[in-house]
């Protein structure tokens, strides 16, 4: 299992990055690349939350896959 960032360019210019496997990652950046690394930064910050809370993480061959 691997997380999938999407990623969509709003009508103002900006990008928005999204993991719709964990619920509330969403980042935007100026460019598709800084969406996208806000995004994972992110979603690193919520895994390690949730492992330092016991909270289930499940076993990831690779973390990040970004899609078209």
């Amino acid at each position: 299992m691997n997380y999938v960032v999407e990623t969509e360019c709003e009508n103002d210019g900006r990008w928005l990055g999204e993991i719709e496997l964990l619920p509330g990652v969403m980042a935007y950046g100026n460019s598709r690349k800084e969406a996208i690394s806000r995004t994972k930064a992110l979603a690193l910050r919520v895994l390690a939350d949730r492992l330092e809370h016991g909270e289930p993480v499940p076993e990831l061959t690779e973390v990040f896959t970004v899609g078209a």
